[in-house]
């Protein structure tokens, strides 16, 4: 015999998947040491990372080190070391995925770096400050709707389950239909108020590109070598891509271009598997994409490439990606992840 009491499951979950929906879009939104925009001030690499992801701190920091003579990239995309210091935490990683060979292949280098601790690192720095959203908490939140969506199917199926005892025994007492009819309005709205963040960007961030961007050209006064010409090159590079750059060695920006879009091309096919796989092993790949999202941090869920700019939303980069640890993903890649971010 069915009782209005049976409803009560499937209430206690659609209440707490409203509550974990309510609370994680709040964190995304949440910024919780607020700073004011340091107007056309923002270091380069930081811009890099705020106007394109981590892909774009990598071309950007490749061209500086290309400028002030760090490295040789021959026409067989190889990267090669010329023995300078580097100049920050970016340039070490560099050097860093290089390894003792002194020499390594373009799209590889560059997928390495986008994960490295120092690019994640300025991501959290970016979120630290209200400009970008973290993208673990994106994909926490992305995750709650998709509990709040299965509770609210729970409470179709449990009225259809009291109809179809209904019509089975007709001298128990008669559900009452206004119950699930209340629950569904109630994860309708909560569906309502959780609506996913647009891009990675804050409209803190949105506000200080266009700042950045401005009437005239930017030119970085932090994160370059005061000894380096083409400062305006590695502005208009962090802010607008290879494309807009117009950087005077075309061999160069072709491999660049072509290693961005390797990366892109990559974490589409790695997103259409996801998307393919059997339901069997669903649960098993999304565990293990979950992971490999967490451990892509903000290169998770970069989705720029070549003069694009990216929206995306993976984790903090301190619990992220490499051997550091914070998207795609994005159908990450995130996010999370893969990896992803362009020029």
């Amino acid at each position: 015999m069915w009782h209005n009491s049976y409803f009560v499951i499937p209430a206690v979950l659609l209440v707490a998947a409203v509550l974990y929906a309510a609370g994680t879009h709040q964190r995304v939104r949440h910024v919780a040491r607020p700073q004011g925009l340091p107007g056309r001030g923002l270091p380069l690499l930081d811009t890099a990372f705020l106007a394109g992801g981590p892909g774009r701190v990598f071309d950007t920091a490749l061209v500086r080190m290309h400028l002030s003579e760090q490295v040789v990239i021959s026409r067989s995309n190889l990267v090669t070391l010329t023995g300078a210091k580097p100049y920050d935490a970016v340039d070490q990683a560099v050097h860093d995925a290089v390894g003792a060979t002194g020499s390594r292949e373009l799209g590889a280098l560059r997928r390495m770096v986008m994960r490295s601790a120092a690019v994640q690192e300025i991501g959290d720095r970016l979120a630290d400050r209200g400009l970008l959203r973290r993208p673990e908490r994106m994909q926490r939140a992305r995750t709650a709707r998709r509990l709040l969506w299965l509770a609210m199917l729970d409470v179709v199926l449990f009225a259809g389950l009291a109809l179809l005892l209904d019509d089975n025994d007709a001298l128990h007492e008669r559900p009452n239909l206004l119950i699930p009819g209340f629950l569904l309005l109630l994860g309708a709205v909560g569906l309502a108020t959780s609506t996913p963040a647009k891009g990675r960007i804050t409209p803190a961030g949105q506000r200080q590109l266009s700042l950045m961007r401005g009437s005239t050209p930017w030119t970085p006064s932090s994160g370059v070598s005061p000894r380096l010409a083409g400062g305006a090159v590695l502005g208009a590079l962090a802010l607008g891509g290879l494309a807009v750059a117009g950087l005077e060695n075309q061999e160069l920006e072709q491999a660049m271009t072509a290693a961005a879009a390797q990366d892109e091309a990559m974490r589409q096919a790695q997103a259409s598997s996801s998307f393919f796989s059997s339901s069997s092993s669903s649960s098993s790949s999304s565990s293990s994409s979950s992971s490999s999202c967490s451990s892509s941090g903000y290169s998770c869920s970069a989705t720029d490439s070549g003069s694009t700019h990216h929206h995306s939303s993976c984790g903090s980069s301190h619990s992220s990606c490499g051997s550091s640890h914070s998207s795609c993903g994005s159908s990450c890649g995130s996010s999370c992840g893969g990896g992803c971010g362009g020029s």
